[in-house]
């Protein structure tokens, strides 16, 4: 498998999904190849995209067996299973394009940065900096946002303490800008 994936070779992937499935489908991407494709120069380990890992779907089995021809790591993350997440939180979803008879979406951003906040990796506070930074995700309302789930954070597992520690991470790094 490749060490690192750009937004050349996601697209790409992207590209051969469009021309290998004939029915239509939502695809969710996350993480870091979600970033890549808005812009982040960081490239990524794999492609992360909203599924279940434990219950297959065919579009699930197609992305496996093109991620392999390709020699690309591809994750399903049921992220509903992580972060608290609302009907109305997929309507933000972020149309990134038409490929064949699938519509690729980046997950709201807003999700994206409340998971890497709880996760609060060095590189998961980088890519909120990045987030923050380009517009794509608004301090304030990211606040609102991970003050929002606090109340459900024992049925997710959030530490609020860990929490806590990582969204001072993220202002004291923010302030170095």
């Amino acid at each position: 498998m490749k060490i690192s994936i750009n937004s050349d070779e996601i697209r790409h992937f992207l590209d051969e999904l469009g021309k290998q499935s004939s029915r239509k489908e939502n695809l969710i991407l996350l993480g870091g190849s979600a970033l890549c494709l808005l812009g982040s120069a960081r490239s990524t380990l794999d492609i992360d995209y909203v599924g279940d890992d434990l219950k297959k779907t065919p579009l699930d089995f197609l992305l496996l067996d093109i991620a392999k021809k390709m020699q690309l790591d591809i994750e399903p993350v049921p992220i509903d299973k992580f972060i608290p997440i609302s009907t109305t939180d997929f309507k933000n979803n972020l149309h990134i394009g038409s490929f064949g008879e699938i519509e690729v979406f980046i997950l709201n951003p807003y999700l994206i940065a409340l998971s890497k906040l709880d996760r609060g990796f060095d590189t998961d506070i980088e890519d909120i900096i990045f987030l923050i930074e380009n517009g794509i995700v608004i301090l304030q309302t990211l606040e609102q946002k991970m003050n929002s789930i606090l109340d459900k954070a024992d049925e997710f597992d959030i530490d609020l303490r860990e929490l806590n520690n990582h969204w001072k991470d993220l202002l004291n790094q923010l302030k170095n800008f």
